[in-house]
Order: structure tokens, then sequence, then C-alpha cells
């Protein structure tokens, strides 16, 4: 892995700025990234992870964690999703938030980089049923800002909590305005 350093420099030349504060005191977080339109969101969040210097992982879809290059993303920090079997996700990473001391993941909540009215409830359901906060965290590309929002303890409200949730991110634009969410 690149140093905090470079990784702050890199993003720097490319000309992002981190706007917040990174929860570093929380031990276990979600990270819930979005808009995610490209991906380039990739190299850029691989970035962002050296640049604030925490072992934040992410899911992928499972499709991604088979040879020849699968080992890359178990290494890049990567927990593989069999998206066919969503609870059993779900249960997965409450049993991991569970077993651990400290675990921070990141996952995009439209479950896609094309356009979706609504995002997809994984991160809802393992934030409340774990108790973890998430972190709303947005890759604004038009402003090239990477803002980390006030951590969120979810109530487990259901549809009016995970409306308010989308609300925050429908501002902000990705790499592809087309499919920012909106």
């Amino acid at each position: 892995m690149i140093g905090t350093a470079i990784s702050k420099f890199i993003l720097k030349v490319w000309g992002w700025k981190i706007i917040g504060n990174y929860p570093y005191e929380i031990p276990k977080k979600i990270f819930v990234v979005a808009p995610h339109t490209s991906n380039w969101d990739f190299p850029v969040g691989l970035l962002l992870r050296s640049a604030v210097n925490d072992h934040i992982k992410f899911v992928g879809k499972k499709s991604l964690f088979k040879p020849p290059l699968g080992w890359i993303m178990y290494y890049l920090g990567g927990i593989p999703v069999d998206r066919t079997e969503r609870n059993s996700f779900v249960q997965s990473v409450v049993e991991l938030f569970n077993t651990r001391e400290r675990l921070a993941i990141s996952l995009a909540p439209e479950g896609t980089r094309k356009k979706v009215g609504k995002f997809k409830t994984g991160y809802y359901f393992i934030s409340v049923q774990s108790g973890v906060p998430i972190i709303p965290t947005v890759f604004n590309w038009k402003d090239k800002e990477i803002v980390f929002m006030d951590p969120i303890h979810l109530r487990g409200d259901g549809e009016s909590e995970m409306e308010e949730i989308e609300n925050l991110f429908k501002i902000y634009v990705g790499r592809n305005p087309e499919n920012s969410f909106k």
C-alpha cells in the first residue's frame, strides 16, 4: 500500500479536498458512500483510505473476487458479497461486527454504478442489527470533495429513516452526473 503522505499528495494533485472530520474515535463504523457512478470511485476510495490511515474494508460483488485477479481484491481489504442471498450477507456482516473490537467497512448503498431511485437496504439492516453507526460519506465529483458527515445511530424506524439518509445525498453529483442519486 502507498503511504499516507503520498495518498494525500495524489488526492491534492487530482484536485480533491477532504471535508468534515474522520471518526477515528468510533471503533466500529459503516461508511455509506454515494453517489457511486463510476469505476473511478474505487481508486479515489483506496487513496482516501490510505490518506486517513485506517483499515477500512469494502464490500464488492462476489464475481470481482474470482481468479485470476480475485486475490488482489482480498489484499486490498475486500469482502465478497453474494447479492443473490441478501439476508445471509447482512447476517454475515453483523457477525463480523459482533466478533471484532474494531471494524470499519465501506459500501455503496446504490449497489450499482447505474441510476437508481432508492438505496438498497443492506447497510441499514447491518447498522440496526449490529448497533454500529453509519457515516454518510460523499464522493462529490462536481466540486472534487470527499465529505464525511456526522455519524448517525439508526433507530430502526424503517422507511422514513432510510428516506432521511437518501435525502442527504441528493444534492451531490457523481463522476457520471446522469447516474447520480436524485
